[in-house]
């Protein structure tokens, strides 16, 4: 299976790189190149990103809501933050270790929940998010903390064009929670979620090239079966998919509700899961490119952090920690072993101490006060010192 990206093309030819190569735990397996990272734009400074409504209007689909700043933050904000409830705030805090005179980076601000944490410790806070709103929201309710937070507009895969990182700065820490936040799934606007009728968009951001109603209307056949069958694991994706084509042809998909009665009238309803659960979660994943920008990011990990950062991982989804276990394991283990050599070798690429072994899974309490938190994983490493 390859990783689809761009319509009307052959299946992979964006992203040159077979899906089993970026996963696989093989020395060197990131080094293959990725396709296209979506474009962003950079603050001018660090703490003065702006918006891309200016630049990305073309594209923006209607009812986008993050090119602007929406009524309720600055009240959401000064309540304490409704935006999104963070996952795992006790075990983050204590595995980062925050403290004074320590930059930590945010890669996936939020509403910026796990941000105040680290600040709060003491530690100067980048916070990144391709999502304008998200951005807005956390600069609003974070503004008491003054210069130690700023925030900068892009995807987590491209952390090295940051520009203190850029100028050779280096973090004590990096922080990545993956997936959609909840005011990304509860707003309609942005059509993540077919309970709330909205426009087939799906876009983190406003500047990814391509929405979910371009998959859906224009990709291949074959290519949607792939994406439902891989990335949501959907067992009736032949099914699905051949429904999503003979439909287009009468009248293209335009709403996210249009899209659910197609596939629960296709495949019908059993039990409390609504049937368009797993064909939702993986167009999102295509038109994101989430796989892709987190093999990216993974690969450039060890020239952001300093020798000894910590990195916190936190997944939703099987795919996306399968892909960071497999390359914490490579990249923690000191000897590689083979049944055709005559004892173990070095590994050339350990960089990383595993601080927990396993993936850590959120406690009942925290499962009944936040129920999008049952799928969670969080996975810890330290970057190690480079061999002299």
């Amino acid at each position: 299976m390859v990783f689809m990206a761009g319509r009307k093309r052959s299946l992979g030819t964006e992203l040159r790189v077979p899906f089993e190569t970026m996963v696989r735990a093989a020395s060197g397996w990131l080094s293959a190149r990725t396709s296209r990272i979506f474009p962003t734009q950079q603050d001018r400074a660090l703490g003065t990103a702006h918006g891309l409504a200016k630049s990305t209007g073309s594209c923006a689909a209607p009812g986008w809501l993050s090119a602007q700043e929406p009524a309720d933050t600055p009240a959401a904000a000064a309540a304490g933050g409704t935006y999104h409830v963070p996952v795992f705030p006790a075990e983050i805090a204590a595995w980062m270790d925050a403290g004074p005179d320590q930059l930590i980076l945010d890669g996936t601000l939020g509403g910026g929940g796990h941000s105040e944490i680290f600040l709060q410790a003491g530690a100067r806070v980048l916070g990144i998010d391709r999502d304008p709103e998200a951005l807005a929201h956390a600069r609003v309710r974070l503004a008491g903390f003054g210069a130690r937070f700023a925030t900068w507009e892009g995807n987590f895969s491209r952390l090295r064009e940051i520009p203190e990182i850029a100028q050779g700065e280096r973090a004590d820490g990096l922080l990545l929670d993956l997936g959609v936040s909840s005011r990304q799934l509860d707003s309609p606007a942005r059509g993540f979620s077919f309970m709330r009728d909205g426009p087939l968009d799906m876009r983190m951001g406003p500047s990814s090239p391509q929405t979910a109603a371009e998959v859906v209307n224009h990709w291949a056949e074959a290519d949607l079966v792939r994406v439902l069958f891989e990335f949501g694991e959907e067992p009736k994706a032949r099914r699905i998919a051949a429904a999503i084509v003979k439909q287009r042809l009468i009248r293209p998909f335009a709403t996210t509700s249009e899209l659910a009665t197609c596939i629960e009238t296709t495949v019908g309803r059993h039990g409390r899961t609504h049937p368009a659960t797993r064909s939702f979660q993986a167009i999102r994943m295509a038109v994101n490119e989430e796989l892709e920008s987190l093999a990216a990011a993974l690969a450039m990990v060890p020239s952001v952090l300093k020798p000894g950062g910590r990195l916190l991982i936190i997944t939703f989804h099987s795919l996306e920690d399968r892909l960071v276990k497999r390359f914490l394991r490579h990249r923690s283990a000191a000897l590689l072993d083979d049944p055709g050599w005559p004892e173990p070798r070095p590994n050339p690429d350990c960089q990383f101490q595993l601080l927990a072994r396993k993936a850590i899974t959120p406690g009942a309490a925290e499962i009944s006060l936040n129920p999008r938190a049952r799928s969670a994983k969080l996975r810890v490493a330290r970057l190690l010192d480079p061999q002299p």
